[in-house]
């Protein structure tokens, strides 16, 4: 099991004893940040996109992948990040492929962070934000590949596809779409047409396929 570790708030001064939620490697693994018990959580307040990963390193396989810098809530309203030693912690021993497992999306940057720890889950690697702005939502590149996560409140439309397909064909990469609401249907068809995968993510933050590229995806990887 991942490690705990008493955290204290620097706010209110409660304690609190906290795990780090463990992701799935790529070799099927389940793996979790270390904990560092020699230093003080800080209060988190504006962060750019990169503090809120960690790189760590699996002690299965030896891959190294970003994953989600520990945080926690405390009831007072603080929102802490837990500190970490940069090494990792197995949740278990080597195994087949460990099932996906998701982040509860609440917020907009929860949906972004689902859809990365599935790229990865896939086999994805070195998963950070793209270059170019999409359409709609935030847009996420690999190596070989952009993904697009639209967490707003409508379908995504025919414009919204064609435009990431575009934009991933002048980088000559393979591309995929995240979004919350689901697509209209000219949007399904014209994907089903360019061959670009579908998902949709639902409050669980499973990613459901949508369409024959995706569940080739899911069940096959890249």
């Amino acid at each position: 099991m991942p490690e705990s570790l008493p955290v204290r708030c620097p706010v209110c001064r409660r304690e609190h004893v906290y795990s780090a939620p463990a992701y799935p490697c790529a070799c099927g693994v389940p793996v979790a940040p270390a904990l560092n018990p020699g230093a003080e959580p800080a209060v988190i307040g504006h962060l750019a996109w990169d503090d809120h990963w960690v790189t760590v390193r699996c002690p299965a396989c030896g891959r190294r992948d970003d994953w989600p810098h520990p945080e926690l809530g405390c009831p007072c309203g603080t929102a802490l990040r837990v500190p970490v030693s940069g090494g990792a912690a197995a949740a278990g021993g080597a195994e087949p492929r460990a099932a996906f497992r998701p982040v509860t999306i609440r917020t907009a940057r929860d949906a972004v962070t689902d859809a990365a720890l599935y790229l990865r889950w896939l086999g994805y690697r070195d998963i950070r934000r793209a270059d170019q702005r999409p359409t709609a939502g935030i847009g996420l590149a690999a190596r070989g590949l952009l993904a697009q996560v639209d967490p707003t409140a409508g379908p995504a439309s025919p414009r919204d596809v064609e435009c990431l397909w575009l934009t991933a064909m002048s980088e000559s990469a393979q591309c995929v779409y995240f979004s919350l609401c689901g697509y209209a249907d000219e949007a399904r068809d014209r994907a089903d047409t360019l061959d670009i995968p579908l998902f949709v993510l639902d409050l669980t933050g499973t990613p459901q396929p949508v369409n024959a590229p995706a569940a080739r995806l899911d069940e096959h990887g890249p």
